[in-house]
């Protein structure tokens, strides 16, 4: 959708009215499923924001990684050539090669990056609880 409100503001609408309006109105079980409702839609939003470079970025670091080839055809190809280099790893992992060595710290640090990636969209805050 190119016109406004673009889906990110609806988005942000929508979660502005359970946080603000509604969940204050709300106890017990409503007040909890409000809650988690609002939170989903945290997610979504960060999603959005940043889902695609995240994406392009654990490939990048994939391509590296299994030597593939740079992608730049669609979002679907693109979750496609990561699923499909993610089950390469793992044959990779399966088979000994990330035990020990250069390959195995490159893994570990993409495997890092990435949690780390995923954890910024789904809880955030997990990320700034890290010990100094």
């Amino acid at each position: 959708m190119q016109d406004r409100p673009s889906a990110a503001e609806l988005l942000a609408a929508v979660r502005a009215f359970l946080e603000d309006d509604l969940l204050p109105q709300l106890e017990g079980r409503r007040r909890f499923h409000a809650l988690v409702a609002a939170n989903v839609l945290s997610i979504v939003e960060r999603e959005m924001a940043q889902g695609e470079s995240h994406l392009r970025a654990e490939h990048a670091r994939l391509a590296s990684l299994l030597g593939a080839a740079a992608h730049d055809g669609t979002l679907a190809a693109l979750r496609d050539a990561v699923r499909g280099a993610n089950e390469r790893l793992a044959e990779r992992i399966r088979a000994g090669d990330a035990d020990a060595g250069p390959f195995g710290e490159a893994v570990r640090a993409h495997l890092r990056a990435t949690t780390e990636e995923k954890l910024a969209v789904a809880n955030p805050r997990y990320g700034s609880a890290k010990p100094g």
